[in-house]
């Protein structure tokens, strides 16, 4: 028996629920990408790491350079690193002012001159994104572990808990032209470690640009693909987790079952993450807490709507400035319904939506992005990754998510998310009191906002018919 068991695991991914893991939530970019560094750092064998977004101008904490720097660091203590990045050469059409790491000619320049000595495939998905944003450390040995999260390399992602500097510095008084960014990464030990590594083994192995020309690094040798992994680790917690997945039919082929897995025919697509979705949300008793870059998925508006007429509180946390493909989509007559939909979220009293805002140095409050893709229900479950809530990433783009079932660490992690959101402690708070108090401090700071008094801590109240407007 473990926590939570209204909310049904999903049944239709390639991946079941594993007992006996420890979970630890890692909140901003700063305290994530810290421990994911000691975490590399620390590495005996090998770390493995799908990459969406790169900017290569990105620091990591601690002054430890750059992302390459990071991985030639561990290399050349003898650690086999893999990096699996997406390849789209039309990158600016699709999203304006993105950067990646595409292998071409100037990015393999790049990599000779730093003499790179891991090994690097690029995956191409037409009008997609392989948007999983994953690392496993020292897969198939004892003390392994994996991080599954959105986080992206870039600057702005490099924030710290409570926001009061943009991010791309360290020095928390000090004010850049970074963007600054709020997000959540998932850390795992345990048996679901080999879910993560199964995914990645997956698309390294049958990465569509490997036998392209700039589609390998040092060279094209297949000799450099991956053994499945054939047995689970040894249990480290007593927490449940499932990984969870969004691929299309016909990317990838099963090649060998995750170990104790039914062997879900990977090549007629997988959508467990929409499914895990609606199962949590249909399963809800009391309360729902939402963190997205995006809420534009018209059948998970229509389940939180249904869970709002049973009672439930909804609160939602989403960027205050959204991406201009926000505003586009507004014009768009077949997308019109959907802004309709959520726009009749705002009619229920228990709903509420938000955005944080900051003031740093005195200045007038600035949006903090919100670029998290994660849910918790009833103070006992909680998914976290790469997933946006809309129709592209739940069955279109290649993403990747863990859902736990945990009362301690789920509470935990809402008492963190709210104290930083509210600048109050809701430790004392049962989930419905707290997200009550969500709403009237949000409510009261747009209040704030119009008549230019400062903000009770971030979160301010949005109108969901107005949403990126």
């Amino acid at each position: 028996m473990h926590d939570g068991q209204h909310i049904e695991p999903a049944t239709s991914g390639s991946y079941p629920l594993r007992e006996g893991n420890l979970v630890r939530p890692l909140v901003d970019g700063g305290p994530a990408f810290e421990r994911i560094c000691t975490a590399v750092e620390s590495a005996e064998r090998s770390v493995w790491i799908t990459v969406a977004f790169l900017e290569q101008a990105t620091r990591m904490p601690g002054g430890r350079g750059g992302f390459f720097d990071l991985l030639d660091v561990a290399a050349a203590r003898g650690i086999e690193i893999r990096v699996l990045f997406w390849s789209e050469p039309d990158i600016d059409r699709m999203i304006k002012g993105a950067e990646h790491f595409a292998g071409d000619a100037g990015n393999r320049a790049l990599l000779e001159s730093r003499n790179t000595a891991w090994l690097a495939r690029w995956d191409r998905f037409a009008k997609h994104c392989h948007h999983q944003k994953s690392w496993v450390v020292d897969a198939g040995r004892e003390g392994a572990l994996a991080f599954v999260g959105g986080i992206n390399l870039d600057s702005g992602s490099i924030s710290w808990p409570g926001h009061s500097a943009p991010a791309g510095t360290a020095d928390k008084n000090k004010r850049t032209d970074s963007h600054n960014i709020h997000d959540v990464y998932l850390e795992i030990h345990g048996p679901a470690v080999a879910d993560v590594a199964h995914n990645f083994v997956q698309r390294w192995n049958q990465a569509s640009e490997r036998h392209d020309s700039c589609g390998a690094w040092p060279d094209l040798s297949l000799a450099n693909d991956l053994e499945f992994p054939l047995a689970l680790p040894a249990a480290a917690g007593n927490v449940p987790v499932q990984v969870t997945r969004s691929v299309q039919a016909s990317l990838y082929s099963n090649g060998h079952a995750a170990p104790g897995a039914p062997g879900y025919a990977i090549e007629n697509g997988e959508t467990s993450i929409r499914e895990q979705y609606t199962r949590a949300i249909e399963g809800a008793r009391e309360a729902i807490y939402i963190e997205n870059q995006m809420l534009i998925c018209p059948q998970v508006i229509e389940e939180l709507s249904a869970a709002m007429q049973r009672g439930v509180l909804v609160a939602a946390l989403v960027p205050g400035l959204p991406m201009p493909e926000i505003a586009a989509a507004r014009d768009n007559p077949l997308a019109k319904p959907v802004f309709e939909a959520l726009g009749r979220l705002g009619e229920h009293e228990n709903f509420t939506l938000a955005a944080p805002m900051v003031s740093i140095n005195g200045s007038a409050p600035e949006h903090v992005y919100v670029h998290s893709k994660m849910m918790l229900v009833d103070d006992c479950f909680t998914t976290i990754g790469s997933c946006n809530t809309m129709a592209r990433s739940f069955l279109g783009d290649t993403e990747m998510n863990a859902s736990f079932w945990d009362e301690s660490v789920t509470r935990a992690l809402r008492c963190e998310l709210l104290g930083e959101q509210l600048g109050r402690d809701t430790a004392g708070l049962e989930v419905t009191a707290a997200l009550r108090l969500f709403a009237e401090t949000a409510r009261a700071n747009r209040r704030r906002l119009e008549a230019g008094k400062p903000l009770s801590g971030m979160a301010v109240a949005l109108d969901p018919a107005r949403w990126g407007l």
